[in-house]
Formats: structure tokens, C-alpha cells, sequence
């Protein structure tokens, strides 16, 4: 079972486009005020480059707040390429059980 991502207005044009083109299924949100509610909802993982979600994937972990999961790279620190590329693995070969109330970092 492919996995699916819901990424948030930080995530640059480039890492959506990339991903669609090798088939993966992204959805995009731009001012969602609450993203990672959403993404649940819809059964993606919510891919960011917003530190505040980070905060905000920790306060659900302490308080046993379930969410699909979070997928964090830094802007400056991992390039689009190499988004596109662990994405793209990660919904091919991933399991939900794989990052429900997790945060995976890239790079892998």
C-alpha cells in the first residue's frame, strides 16, 4: 500500500511537482490553520519545512494526541532533490504503522 502526503505552503512547488511526476499521491495545503488535524483527517502524512509544526507534533506525542504522522526537512539543509527522492521511497515502501505519531526526519 503506497502511502500519501499532505504538504503544508512551506514546502516548495518543486518537492510536490518532483513527486507527481514519479506518481506519488500529494495534496496541498496553503493557510490551512490546522494542518496536521487535517492531514489526519485525509489519512496523509503531513510533509514540512515549518518548525512550529515540530512543536506542535511534540505537544500531541506527550499528550497522547494521535496524529498520521510528520515528515520534517529543513529548508537550508536538505535540498529538493533529495526531498523528492526519501518521499518518494518512503511512500512506496512505508506502512501507516510506520510514522502514525511519529516524526521522521530527512534526510533518512
Amino acid at each position: 500500500m503506497a502511502l500519501a502526503f499532505y504538504m503544508d505552503h512551506h514546502v516548495p512547488k518543486a518537492i510536490t511537482n518532483g513527486l507527481r511526476l514519479r506518481g506519488v499521491d500529494v495534496l496541498t495545503a496553503y493557510e490551512d490553520a490546522d494542518l496536521l488535524d487535517r492531514a489526519t483527517e485525509l489519512g496523509r502524512i503531513l510533509f514540512t519545512q515549518d518548525d512550529d509544526l515540530l512543536g506542535e507534533a511534540a505537544r500531541r506525542i506527550r499528550e497522547n494526541v494521535s496524529f498520521y504522522g510528520v515528515i520534517y526537512a529543513h529548508q537550508l539543509q536538505v535540498s529538493i532533490g533529495t526531498c523528492v527522492t526519501e518521499l518518494e521511497i518512503i511512500a512506496q515502501a512505508g506502512e501507516p504503522d510506520d510514522i502514525i505519531d511519529r516524526v521522521q526526519f530527512l534526510p533518512l
